[in-house]
């Protein structure tokens, strides 16, 4: 079977497309740019059955070329992470462009992933949601729609920010909503009701709710969390925090960017609570409680194998399109900072410590600079620190690091570059890089940064005191300590 992929780098994408291999499947990843594809998750028989093909949904001529046989297309795009004043018309119109494309296929069906939107006045995010759900339905094609509430998964956005908020505050003054009542859902249910639809013909022109054992407050979320957790947490709910003043505050304490916590807020406001559970008369699967869902994102979390993360989905609009054209470092117009440290030991193990830079582990000198320096990004709109990383061991090409991009990741080679994500007065990369000089190894870590205009140069020469004393100090840690 034919399937058509969309989101194939998402996170909900990226745990699918695993699924449907297994099963067999031929399946077309249509992606904006290839090379942030993950070829090397797959082995070289799964490769045979995956196509990658490069488009972009809010360019119509981009489509043109596409595969027009088809069975079924997946439909897992969204916008979140885009302005407020934009996602929802960027949501439709990419919508609109896929209905178009899909009209020129083969395609017997369209399964959609949105959410929940069972209440009256929906939030800007629901209600594009809906829209989005509407615009697919008048397609040649039948579409199925699965409607689902929060999801919870190593890695997903709401997992996140719910770990971020009881992890790191013992007492939390929260806003009204957390009394607002939700069905969270568990990303390996998720998974499974995708797949068990495919080609259902039951399912045609049918909308399902899909969500959890359980039906929570906000409030008895975060709790039940901080009990498995074993820690002790106070919640004082006030009403006096605004749509405003709540998003700002749940980007501060949390990881999310800004654009995103003011959508999930505008959220909050709306029950998102399954009408009927009709989907398992079509997909019987067991379903899990939100306790279990949590235990399951735990366990790969100890397991070090967190498959996608929310995180990773790029911030700046402004390089989203082109993204690793920025793979080529500019040298022409550039600031340098370049260390470089000989050693006699170990090569595997600096390379080690190379890419477990960053997250829980620091960066080997200066941490609490480190930190500052993503306060400071936060209270100007930026990613911040906080976002940490995927994985404590392994970084890919596309990865989130803290205010960082992996832009390169060759561990074989020993190389690593970085492209800086934090608001900047120009552009930033940081990379490191294994060499053979004189028979001895050496570390080569340079950074460079292309200024914008006066203030970009301004801003250079008033950290060079900090980069001083951090640069040659970061290599060297990274060259001499123990790997963990």
């Amino acid at each position: 079977m034919k399937v058509l992929l969309t989101g194939s780098t998402g996170y909900i994408g990226r745990r699918l497309l695993p699924a449907l291999i297994e099963e067999g499947h031929q399946v077309i990843c249509l992606v904006r740019d290839k090379r942030r594809f993950d070829f090397d998750d797959f082995s070289a028989d799964h490769l045979k059955n995956i196509l990658v093909v490069e488009g972009d949904l809010s360019e119509p001529s981009s489509l043109q070329h596409l595969p027009t046989a088809l069975d079924v297309a997946y439909y897992l795009v969204h916008s979140m992470g885009h302005s407020e004043k934009s996602f929802k018309s960027l949501e439709e119109e990419q919508a609109a462009n896929f209905v178009g494309y899909i009209n020129t296929t083969s395609a017997q069906q369209i399964i959609y992933l949105g959410g929940i939107a069972n209440d009256l006045n929906l939030s800007e995010h629901l209600s594009s949601r809906q829209n989005v759900e509407g615009i697919l339905s008048t397609a040649k094609a039948p579409l199925t729609a699965l409607r689902a509430a929060i999801i919870i998964g190593s890695g997903s956005a709401s997992f996140e920010i719910i770990r971020d908020l009881v992890e790191k505050l013992p007492v939390m003054i929260a806003p009204k909503w957390l009394r607002t009542r939700c069905q969270p859902i568990g990303i390996r249910n998720v998974i499974e009701y995708l797949r068990g639809v495919l080609l259902k013909q039951e399912t045609y022109h049918q909308v399902f709710d899909i969500g959890g054992r359980d039906v929570l407050s906000y409030h008895q979320m975060l709790m039940t969390y901080a009990k498995i957790r074993k820690l002790k947490r106070l919640i004082i709910p006030v009403p006096v925090l605004s749509p405003r003043l709540s998003s700002h505050w749940l980007y501060f304490v949390t990881s999310t960017s800004l654009s995103l916590a003011r959508t999930l807020v505008s959220s909050l406001k709306n029950e998102v609570v399954c009408k009927d559970n009709r989907i398992q008369a079509f997909v019987p699967i067991t379903v899990l409680s939100y306790e279990e869902a949590l235990s399951a994102a735990f366990e790969r979390i100890q397991q070090r194998n967190v498959v996608s993360s929310w995180k990773d989905a790029v911030n700046d609009q402004s390089i989203d399109k082109n993204f690793l054209n920025y793979v080529e470092v500019p040298t022409f117009g550039c600031f340098l900072d370049k260390q470089i440290i000989s050693f006699d030991h170990s090569k595997e193990d600096v390379i080690s410590n190379i890419w477990t830079i960053g997250g829980n582990k620091g960066w080997y000198f200066g941490n609490w600079m480190w930190r500052i320096r993503g306060l400071m990004d936060k209270m100007v709109g930026g990613v911040g620190l906080r976002r940490g990383r995927r994985s404590e061991t392994e970084l890919k090409p596309g990865d989130a690091l803290d205010f960082w991009r992996v832009l390169v990741a060759d561990k074989e080679k020993g190389r690593l570059l970085l492209y800086a994500e934090m608001k900047l007065p120009g552009e930033a990369w940081l990379e490191f890089k294994i060499k053979e000089s004189n028979g001895k190894s050496e570390l080569v870590q340079t950074a460079t940064f292309r200024p914008l205009g006066l203030w970009g140069r301004l801003y250079w020469y008033s950290v060079l005191p900090f980069h001083g004393l951090i640069f040659p100090q970061m290599a060297k840690g990274i060259v001499h300590s123990e790997p963990s």
